[in-house]
């Protein structure tokens, strides 16, 4: 019996809960126990006269994660092996490729590869469709049993088969499984502009940031010009530690909130009192494969005006999971609210856009390259309120800045063209008295 049963015939007693159990029955609605009627008897059906003898505990786990499957791309039910996955992943360690994906319409499909990890470094891009491991074919399956089969141990070796999008063969690829540290945040400096590089949101994020920037200032002997955040293929994580890097660069004032099916599921999160940054210029590069917990970090600074969002229009994924266990081995990861920035903007579907939208003109197909984001998923939750387009203006073609070749900008030493132009900036903000950005906070 659920705790909170529990809880109230401790207090009133089992004969008190009688009639208003009993009026909780007399208002389910009528078709709902037709429908759980109809439910058993497929069950018994299946049980009893399908050509395999199943498992009821197959059966009922099927059932479970059909009626989740029919949601939305990211409630799902955890199994043992789902559990444990998340658990790892949260922690930061696993032996594998390096992949985020998701499963549509029965094929894996990637959402973006980690910075540095063996998918990175083979090439393999968001919006990839894996329809091979080893040789056999997985559509059809379950995304756990892909990951499954992609994930063992170090230096042990698969073969995957990639469609892309625009290709017309597919592309082969041999990859060797490593230890994937999710290393959350990395740090560099670049004429004296503190660089952070925060992949992943696992428990651990908002502690790394801070070191980062002590790091920064002892490597430099003192503050920096400024810092650039980048937030590229972050694919989000744990929603307190998206809070807790908020709060980093926030002197004060909301950073989120979080609201449910109710209007009274309202959570709102706030920074606390002091910018560990002291103010000094920021700009935070996103793209396409940026969602989640770095959506709502780069909401929260834009909308405050803190720094300047640069790059391209970042995934959309603007919706809230709860796990809520269910045994010690198992548990729901249910959608329960949708998240909004400060200014009361969802960035479900439409993402954020960016203040200053920046090609990554050192990929020779950056017009061309595929955009894999949050409104491409099947039974996506809609966003009631105006979506950007997922497009390239053509005033960003024709812009002269952004004229230059990845050929011209090599013979230049620029490998990273949003880094290269992120780092420019900063000296721009500096020489501002006070800083500004472009962003306002402002309701869309």
């Amino acid at each position: 019996m659920p705790r909170p049963f529990i809880s109230a015939i401790g207090a009133v007693g089992t004969l008190a809960l009688i009639p208003a159990f009993t009026a909780t029955l007399a208002a389910v609605d009528v078709d709902t126990y037709r429908e759980l009627d109809q439910f058993m008897d497929v069950f018994e059906r299946v049980r009893s006269e399908y050509v395999d003898e199943i498992s009821d505990e197959d059966l009922m786990r099927g059932a479970i994660s059909g009626m989740l499957s029919s949601l939305d791309p990211h409630s799902s039910f955890l199994d043992e092996t789902g559990f444990e996955r998340l658990t790892t992943q949260s922690q930061g360690e696993y032996g594998g490729l390096g992949l985020t994906v998701t499963l549509e319409d029965g094929a894996v499909k990637v959402i973006a590869p980690f910075e540095d990890t063996p998918a990175d470094r083979a090439g393999i891009q968001a919006g990839d469709y894996i329809t091979h491991l080893d040789d056999e074919l997985i559509f059809g399956g379950t995304l756990d049993e892909a990951v499954e089969q992609m994930r063992g141990a170090p230096g042990t070796s698969i073969d995957l088969r990639v469609v892309r999008p625009g290709q017309t063969e597919p592309l082969e690829f041999t990859l060797t499984r490593e230890i994937i540290e999710l290393r959350a945040v990395e740090w560099e400096v670049q004429d004296r502009v503190g660089i952070i590089n925060i992949n992943t949101f696992n428990r651990n994020t908002g502690e790394e940031v801070r070191a980062a920037i002590a790091s920064i200032n002892q490597s430099i002997g003192g503050q920096p010009t400024g810092y650039v955040i980048d937030l590229r293929s972050n694919p989000g994580g744990l929603l307190d530690q998206a809070i807790s890097v908020s709060d980093i660069f926030l002197e004060r004032g909301e950073v989120v909130s979080q609201r449910g099916r109710r209007a009274s599921d309202i959570e709102r999160y706030y920074a606390r009192a002091g910018d560990d940054t002291n103010g000094l210029p920021l700009v935070v590069i996103v793209d396409a494969g940026t969602a989640s917990a770095s959506e709502i970090v780069a909401g929260a600074l834009q909308d405050h005006r803190r720094a300047l969002i640069i790059g391209e229009q970042t995934f959309g994924k603007g919706s809230v999971q709860t796990i809520l266990p269910l045994s010690e081995v198992t548990a729901l990861r249910l959608t329960t609210a949708r998240y909004y920035t400060p200014a009361g903007n969802s960035v479900q579907e439409g993402g954020i856009e960016p203040d200053l939208e920046v090609p990554q003109l050192t990929n020779p197909d950056w017009r061309d390259a595929p955009r894999f984001r949050e409104a491409d998923l099947r039974r996506h939750l809609i966003n009631e309120e105006a979506v950007a387009e997922d497009v390239i203006e053509d005033d960003i073609r024709e812009d002269p800045r952004f004229s230059a070749t990845s050929e011209e900008l090599a013979e230049q030493g620029i490998t990273d063209f949003q880094m290269h132009y992120a780092v420019e900036t900063i000296a721009r903000l500096a020489a501002e008295d006070p800083p500004v950005a472009t962003a306002s906070l402002t309701r869309r």
